[in-house]
């Protein structure tokens, strides 16, 4: 039984999901329609995904110092991925989306997963925009969710710390308000951010025109001290690369830079970095930013304070998501197992090469 077998029959007898029609969302919605994104992502990741799942696995993906390298493989299949329009596939129909339910959106990234899950890292960015969607301003969801939608930017989200771990309560990572206009900016709060973050996937590459790191971190209180526990812990929209309110690129460089790359067990095509922020490598001397100090310029989401409620917004889609993936990779270890177990030869040919199975049996 192959993987659109599986999915056709939990899709639409299990689940029943074209009764999902008769609500005003999915109104203009049916099987024909679902059946027709299920083919288009099925085919482009037998075309553009399987086939190089080794290679990724195998090319890691290399820092030469300035910039990411990745198999040419990984650019041509995301490239593949946003045209199918899947990253906004959920989305509203005016802002490019698709409407579709979640359940049909997950089943037809569940190919993708199954054929490279290395390659396919788009969950992050959705789910980034996602929060904006949910928790950010207007110019925000504008200027940075809506290009995350449509594959000019990717997104991240930054959490853990080299010296923290996943304890989030102890992240030290600073925001500090920049300037005394800096409440004014148009895309939000702007902050200067110093600090590292570990083990962000995605972190860094040249796959798209811009990154939007979405940063926890701790704006200090009056004395100079960070507030403890996770109650002080702030979101923040930290791009790669500065934009204006259109969220054009401005050409000037955000102080995030690329510390190293970590090496993974499994998903090893994925890129998985270190990175730091606010440590001068790319000073931020942009027109209109006063530029006190030094600092990667960040952008408040949601109020001071409330940083950690809203990342669980991405926070819980991922769970979803990387338990998604990690099905797909134990289903695609299966189909491998059980097509080696068909197609492998066993046992020896009849004749004087073999045995011979009428010669008395031998007492062991």
């Amino acid at each position: 039984m192959s993987l659109r077998h599986t999915l056709d029959f939990l899709l639409y007898e299990w689940l029943q999901v074209q009764t999902l029609s008769t609500r005003e969302r999915f109104a203009e919605h049916n099987r024909e329609t679902y059946d027709a994104v299920l083919d288009t992502c099925e085919r482009i990741a037998r075309e553009k995904f399987a086939p190089h799942n080794r290679t990724v696995d195998t090319e890691e993906p290399q820092f030469d110092g300035e910039r990411v390298i990745l198999p040419a493989a990984t650019q041509a299949a995301h490239d593949a991925y946003v045209a199918s329009g899947m990253l906004s596939a959920a989305q509203d129909h005016d802002i490019g989306g698709m409407q579709l339910p979640f359940t049909v959106e997950s089943a037809a990234n569940a190919f993708f997963s199954c054929a490279s899950v290395s390659i396919s890292a788009h969950m992050l960015t959705v789910g980034n925009a996602n929060l904006l969607m949910a928790h950010g301003t207007e110019m925000q969801r504008t200027a940075f969710a809506l290009n995350e939608f449509n594959g000019r930017f990717a997104g991240t989200m930054c959490l853990s710390e080299p010296q923290a771990g996943s304890s989030l309560s102890d992240i030290a990572t600073r925001a500090t308000p920049d300037g005394d206009d800096f409440e004014a900016d148009p895309l939000g709060p702007r902050y200067r951010l110093r600090g590292s973050k570990m083990w962000i996937s995605t972190g860094d590459h040249e796959l798209t025109e811009n990154i939007v790191h979405l940063v926890l971190a701790k704006v200090p209180g009056p004395d100079g001290h960070l507030v403890p526990g996770t109650r002080g812990i702030s979101l923040f929209i930290v791009p790669k690369r500065l934009v204006d309110a259109q969220g054009q690129l401005t050409g000037e460089r955000n102080d995030v830079a690329l510390a190293g790359l970590n090496h993974k067990c499994g998903w090893r095509g994925t890129v998985n970095t270190l990175l730091n922020f606010g440590e001068g490598r790319y000073p931020v001397r942009a027109p209109g930013l006063d530029g006190h100090g030094g600092g990667a310029i960040g952008y408040r989401v949601g109020a001071e304070g409330d940083g950690l409620r809203c990342m669980f917004h991405m926070m819980n889609e991922a769970r979803i998501s990387i338990g998604m993936a990690a099905t797909l990779l134990g289903l695609a270890g299966y189909y491998a197992s059980l097509d080696y177990a068909r197609q492998r030869p066993q046992g020896r040919l009849p004749g004087s090469g073999g045995k011979d199975a009428t010669r008395p049996q031998v007492r062991i």
